[in-house]
């Protein structure tokens, strides 16, 4: 290869993203699928009328044209992410409002309202900037929870819908709804289960996390493994495990990691001869 080719090829080389270098290389593969469900996967189309087909034909004229589904491009500002404006967004564009007149810019903004919410799996009134499509799209759908729930990240796109969603997910997989009645917490249960089955409890923890969080949750979990632990846990555990090997009766239910004070004074301190504990004497 040339110099001149082997410059050309460095100078196009593909610059490294966040999934390939520093924090973001390391992060679990069910947070990656949920960003791939909320950045990459194709959004409903909500600003346009999606056709069906590959060709189309005029009416009125019976020409055929190829079917072209080109989506409008939309802006979410960051008050986006503070309410839920179930895929509605920004739109920049140009009007004409006279025959002769020139065109002039304009924005499209969705009319938003304060509205409240009721979630049934959480038992929560919220207060929330809602949308005329959201109202809409949650009573399609017979409920919040559900709309939540049967909705794909990439037309909830604000953070506040998946948060409020990650909390769903995460009481229905730990059971933690009304925990003072369990016959209501059965009922709902059984009515919102099966929005369990695409996911796993380590999805479902990823969930709804944005990239930062995700990061900074990652960082803490290698934090807490790293941490440096007593050599005497490690000597105890040994020693537990050679008494085991040998049969004694007393070693078969003891931890290796005594949760209370009471079992740091069992029997196994009577085998340490500097212990200040009388019984060990």
């Amino acid at each position: 290869m040339s110099a001149l080719k082997l410059g050309k090829s460095l100078y196009h080389a593909p610059r490294p993203n966040r999934w390939q270098r520093g924090v973001g290389a390391e992060l679990p593969d069910a947070y990656k699928k949920f960003w791939r469900e909320w950045k990459v996967q194709k959004p409903a189309a909500v600003h346009y009328i999606e056709k069906d087909g590959l060709f189309e034909r005029n009416k009125q004229t019976g020409d055929v044209y190829p079917v072209q589904n080109v989506p409008i491009p939309v802006k979410y500002p960051k008050e986006h992410n503070d309410g839920i404006w179930g895929g509605e967004g920004v739109i920049q564009g140009f009007e004409k409002r006279g025959l002769y007149d020139r065109r002039v810019p304009r924005f499209w903004v969705p009319r938003l309202k304060i509205s409240v919410v009721y979630s049934e799996i959480l038992n929560e009134y919220m207060r929330v900037t809602l949308t005329n499509r959201t109202l809409q799209l949650i009573h399609d759908n017979y409920g919040f929870d559900h709309y939540l729930l049967k909705t794909p990240a990439c037309d909830l796109k604000s953070e506040l819908a998946l948060k409020i969603k990650r909390q769903i997910l995460i009481a229905l997989a730990d059971k933690t709804m009304y925990q003072d009645d369990p016959l209501k917490q059965e009922e709902v249960y059984a009515k919102y289960q099966q929005y369990l089955s695409p996911f796993t409890r380590e999805e479902i923890e990823w969930y709804g996390l944005n990239f930062m969080e995700a990061c900074k949750k990652y960082l803490a979990i290698q934090a807490k493994l790293d941490e440096p632990k007593p050599l005497k846990i490690q000597y105890r555990s040994e020693l537990i495990s050679q008494l085991k090997a040998y049969g004694i009766e007393e070693a078969k239910n003891v931890d290796v990691m005594p949760s209370t004070k009471s079992q740091q004074s069992s029997w196994i301190l009577k085998l340490n001869p500097f212990s200040k504990n009388p019984r060990a004497k």
